[in-house]
């Protein structure tokens, strides 16, 4: 399957899932990934990348009530060329989200590797070596005490559409 069916599929599967029963719509095509809250909120994800796609919905899925009423979840974003600081910050926030991604990425048998967003780090530096740790045993408590309800149920979803694949 070609990345752009792969990425009509997960359109696809994500609004049958989610649409009625929360009110929010995925969407490629986007110059950047971005939340918009609304009726429908929408989850924009990069051109018909399917890793874009399955990386913002496990945003959504950690995303609580309040931060799903604000734009981007209420998030910064600082662009590649962070400092150790704005890094250490960012990789904060994505340990859970890219855990789940994972698992996403898992049900559908693709590859899966971290990614800190920033194109000056080292791929071989400890900080890295780190996050990925981080995300590893975040998996892991995932596998032990369970998704989220939305994680868990785009899950399932997608281990079907693999089937179909």
């Amino acid at each position: 399957m070609s990345q752009h069916s792969l990425s009509e599929a997960l359109v696809g599967v994500f609004n049958r899932v989610f649409q009625a029963a929360e009110a929010t719509i995925l969407c490629g095509g986007a110059a950047e990934p971005y939340y918009e809250p609304g009726a429908p909120s929408v989850i924009y994800f990069r051109e018909d990348f399917y890793r874009s796609a399955l990386h913002e919905v496990a945003h959504w899925c950690v995303a609580g009530p309040v931060r799903r009423g604000l734009p981007d979840y209420g998030y910064w974003y600082v662009p590649d060329g962070r400092n150790a600081e704005q890094q250490s910050a960012f990789c904060s926030v994505e340990v859970k989200p890219q855990a789940i991604e994972a698992l996403f990425c898992e049900a559908l048998d693709l590859t899966f590797a971290v990614s800190v967003d920033n194109l000056t780090v080292d791929a071989n530096c400890p900080e890295i070596t780190h996050f990925k740790a981080a995300v590893d045993r975040q998996i892991m408590r995932f596998r032990q005490q369970g998704l989220p309800d939305r994680a868990l149920r785009f899950k399932k979803a997608l281990a079907l559409l693999a089937v179909e694949r």
